[in-house]
């Protein structure tokens, strides 16, 4: 049965031209029913014209008014007063068409054509049959929604008792064509009177992990799930209900505050699954705007990589901050073009403009910073997936090398005021190759920096795995959870630090603005976490049981993968900022000329034909690169020779 009221609520709905066809029959029913009621009575029908040709001339006027008034452009099931008022007012006008019609006829021949007490009659019945049909259709069509509708509601608690979830229960039983039903509130504050709020009980209990009253009531009242507003509690606050409620194996859903309900949208549609990105050990980041205004206002400002994950990001923060201009550049042309796009919609006040271009090409970036006259750069173009660069590392030293390379010297030709680069936290003891391509940029413009004649300001920015960009962990987890499994994790014990992307390009913006040239400033990252510990979560929070409805699978370290990041190097040492998430490294320029010629040898060998000699003329200006799991470990023995 289920299956069927499903198939009935999905379907479309009828075309027009069934709908005018049923009020056409509607209509010839209608003549059937007047004939058989005044056939019996002393009253007889006019016999000037026949029988066929007055029900033809009374159902192509009606046709005629539908026509008009549109009557068969509603939904039938979705009928409003409008819909009525059409329908009424084509039955009425058909009525007094025939009869000013048939008083006409009459002036002129002495006849009439048609019994008024007839005419009358069908404009009855055709009326009441057709506002009967659209009332069946509209009142079967809520009662198999409802019955279905409620066959598959799941009881859910709302956690907490304040002015947000309490308006969240509200609209819940306002509107009964919710999914969930509201059984009613839990809360662990004690002080709390209230034993029922909206017509719902109120539950006083601890939501913990090991709280037997708490299984109780989700037993007793057979609970399906339950029901928070995110934004109202602390990560910790989260984290706790999120275990209570998978040891009891319930669903866990979110839905963001009051202020940020998008009206447009159905209610339902904004109550989400929790998602692992809301559990992670993340608290807020403060910035400081007037600083980042005064820094950015009224620039011209170059982003490399824009239409990335990062660099995208950065151009939304920047462009809120009333820059001059922002050039948006990009090789990925698809994923331009939707910036172009986004910013167009978005931003309609700003000036902006998206290039395509390669930072490989010296010629292109040579015309376009001379057309821009840059204030800023923020490189963010860079080649990041560890293992697809550990077996190309011909495109490592192009993008990640000489495209730093490029665009440091040109801030230099033009006397751009600061550089801002995006580094990676795998630059630190670097174990494969692109870790160790971003190091040599690190290093290029730090001691371009020293040399003699440098004015603008170079600064580094080195964070971890940002969650959600393109190709991240989080991401493919959910894709392999939705295909039914497995998942695949590296390694059991692999950890890795992660940070929102907004979160990061915040902290961009606010490094930017402190650097005097040559930092290199790290961020601070929070609690490493356990990628298999967020496997396992990710799978719960998808109403799974892990090993059991989806398998984990251990594939081993990658190609140049370590079991764990650093932020600083061992010997680096790191001072605080003002800012507390943001730490100085205090690791020393190398010299200009000796670092610029062995990336040039890096650079050349890139020309013949052997990526062992590439690794090589990387290793070389980047000792601290040791290889893992990868088939250049044998050259760091012959680097040690």
């Amino acid at each position: 049965m289920r299956t069927r009221t499903i198939g009935l609520l999905n379907r479309r709905y009828l075309p027009r031209w069934a709908v005018l066809m049923l009020d056409i029959i509607i209509c010839l029913i209608s003549v059937g029913f007047t004939y058989l009621i005044l056939e019996g009575t002393p009253l007889k029908f006019q016999t000037v014209w026949p029988f066929s040709l007055r029900t033809l001339f009374v159902l192509g006027t009606n046709a005629i008014f539908f026509y008009i008034f549109r009557t068969y452009s509603g939904i039938v099931r979705h009928s409003t007063f409008t819909d009525i008022f059409r329908v009424a007012a084509a039955s009425f006008l058909t009525g007094i068409t025939v009869v000013l019609f048939n008083t006409v006829y009459y002036l002129f021949e002495g006849e009439k054509i048609f019994l008024t007490t007839g005419v009358l009659l069908y404009m009855f019945f055709s009326f009441t049959l057709m506002l009967f049909l659209r009332i069946a259709v509209k009142e079967a069509y809520q009662y198999i929604r409802r019955m279905n509708i409620g066959k598959v509601k799941k009881r859910v608690l709302i956690v907490g008792m304040d002015n947000q979830t309490i308006n969240l229960g509200r609209a819940l039983t306002s509107e009964s064509d919710q999914a969930f039903q509201l059984v009613g509130f839990i809360t662990e504050d004690f002080t709390n009177k209230s034993l029922n709020v909206l017509g719902k009980p109120v539950f006083l209990t601890s939501i913990t992990k090991d709280s037997i009253e708490f299984a109780f009531l989700l037993e007793k009242h057979r609970i399906d799930g339950v029901l928070m507003v995110r934004d109202s509690l602390s990560v910790a606050e989260t984290n706790e209900i999120v275990e209570a409620c998978l040891a009891n194996k319930i669903q866990v859903f979110n839905m963001p505050s009051v202020e940020n309900w998008n009206q447009q949208q159905n209610l339902q549609t904004q109550i989400k699954h929790i998602e692992i990105e809301d559990l992670l050990d993340r608290y807020p980041i403060e910035i400081d705007s007037a600083i980042i205004k005064n820094d950015l206002e009224d620039k011209t400002i170059l982003v490399t990589g824009g239409a990335g994950s990062i660099g995208s990001e950065i151009v939304r923060q920047l462009a809120l901050f009333n820059p001059r201009k922002i050039v948006v550049l990009d090789n990925a042309e698809s994923p331009l073009y939707e910036m172009e796009l986004y910013l167009g919609n978005t931003f309609p006040d700003l000036e902006f403009s998206t290039i395509l271009a390669d930072v490989r090409n010296i010629d292109r970036l040579e015309m376009i910073f001379a057309k821009f006259k840059f204030d800023l750069v923020f490189h963010a173009a860079a080649y990041k997936h560890v293992p697809l660069i550990e077996k190309n590392p011909y495109e490592a030293v192009g993008v990640n090398i000489l495209g730093t390379v490029n665009l440091a010297n040109l801030a230099v030709q033009h006397g751009i005021d600061k550089f801002v680069m995006i580094s990676t936290d795998k630059a630190v003891n670097p174990t494969n190759v692109m870790g160790a391509s971003k190091r040599a940029a690190e290093m290029y413009v730090q001691s371009l920096q020293e040399k003699i004649g440098t004015h603008t300001r170079f600064i580094t920015t080195r964070f971890g795995n940002v969650l959600g960009s393109n190709g991240s962990v989080i991401p493919h987890f959910r894709k392999q959870i939705e295909a039914g499994g497995p998942v695949t994790v590296t390694h059991k014990d692999i950890i890795r630090y992660f940070m929102t992307i907004p979160e990061a390009c915040q902290l961009v913006l606010q490094a930017g603005t402190m650097g005097k040239g040559g930092e290199i400033y790290v961020f601070d990252m929070g609690k490493p976490v356990r990628i298999l510990d967020m496997a396992e979560r990710m799978i719960k929070l998808s109403g799974f049981q892990p090993y059991k409805d989806i398998d984990i699978q251990f594939t081993g370290l990658r190609p140049g993968e370590k079991l764990y990041e650093e932020l600083l190097s061992d010997t680096a040492q790191s001072l605080p900022t003002f800012h507390s998430k943001i730490m100085v490294s205090k690791i020393p320029a190398e010299d200009f000329y000796a670092v610029n010629e062995k990336i040039q040898a890096i650079i050349k060998a890139t020309q013949q034909n052997s990526r062992m000699e590439v690794v090589l003329k990387i290793k070389e200006l980047v000792p601290e690169f040791i290889s893992q799991n990868s088939e250049f470990q044998h050259l760091d023995l012959q680097h040690q020779n």
